[in-house]
């Protein structure tokens, strides 16, 4: 791991292993090629979230892609996430031109342009499948926040992930019933950390949800700035605090109408206070009446 312009910079130990394996059998400048790929890609994220004054922990470079963490990235909006997404897929798109054209202007021979376009295309395409965390998986992540608030976002991305994810582990493994075909082995690889990435995402919502709450004050922030209004939200006096700090949605300022069975409204609640009940109430489920008396 190195770090560089303030971001760690780290291979991921699946990678380390397709490189020993290329060293055994002698593909060393095909899986180089491949790194080098790999890493223009990841720049071209880690080049529009800086352009957004976002931060960059660290990049996580893989065999088929990467992984750039970025610090505040439960505040950012989705149109944002949506630009550093696809900013990486775009860079496969001109690496990929780039080496057709050198193939066809003799610059390169003609087999290892071949190469390195047919790379970047299976690169640039693997990584817009809708599956967390590849591009695709977060473009997929921001067209949601759009249409369910942040809690059932982040619950349907991971199960859409999930399912994808053993889809993608049964083809390869079926792959062994074929005709002078045996198991594809990489694909499986790729399945199974996908696999136990989403699982891991699935588990922690609840941790990753807490973050998302601790930087809504930017989201406040932004939406007194451009002069947004607040998007009101209608719950009960019994509903638990947990159900309803849920129904926060990613990029919009609310209030909380807190109203009895009859229909009347007892309160009018900035969600700054909900949030705040919320983070240091230790029974989550807790009533709201109990909480806004």
């Amino acid at each position: 791991m190195i770090k560089w312009k303030g971001i760690r910079w780290s291979v991921h130990p699946l990678f380390v292993l397709v490189m020993i394996g290329s060293v055994v059998t002698g593909y060393f400048a095909e899986l180089f090629t491949l790194f080098l790929i790999v890493l223009v890609h990841e720049i071209g994220h880690v080049v529009v979230a800086r352009g957004f004054d976002l931060t960059v922990r660290e990049v996580k470079l893989l065999p088929f892609g990467g992984v750039a963490e970025i610090e505040d990235a439960g505040s950012i909006p989705a149109k944002q996430d949506a630009l550093i997404a696809i900013a990486g897929p775009l860079q496969n798109v001109w690496m990929g031109l780039a080496a057709w054209g050198c193939g066809q202007l003799g610059l390169w021979d003609p087999e290892w342009a071949a190469y390195v376009w047919q790379a970047n295309l299976m690169i640039g395409l693997f990584n817009l499948l809708p599956i967390y965390p590849l591009d695709g998986g977060k473009l997929m992540q921001a067209a949601f926040s759009y249409g369910f608030n942040y809690y059932s976002m982040m619950k349907w991305t991971s199960r859409i992930s999930i399912g994808l994810s053993i889809l993608m582990i049964g083809y390869a493994l079926s792959t062994a019933f074929r005709p002078n075909t045996g198991i594809q082995l990489n694909l499986l690889v790729v399945g199974l950390f996908l696999l136990m990435t989403n699982w891991t995402y699935y588990r922690n919502m609840p941790y990753l949800f807490v973050r998302f709450l601790m930087h809504r004050d930017k989201v406040a922030v932004r939406a007194i700035s451009r002069g947004a209004l607040a998007r009101p939200i209608i719950v009960n006096l019994k509903q638990p605090i947990i159900g309803v700090v849920r129904l926060l949605w990613r990029e919009q300022y609310h209030l909380y109408y807190l109203m009895e069975l009859e229909g009347r409204v007892v309160k009018v609640v900035p969600e700054k206070e909900i949030v705040d009940r919320y983070l240091t109430e230790p029974d989550p489920n807790r009533a709201v009446i109990e909480l806004f008396r």
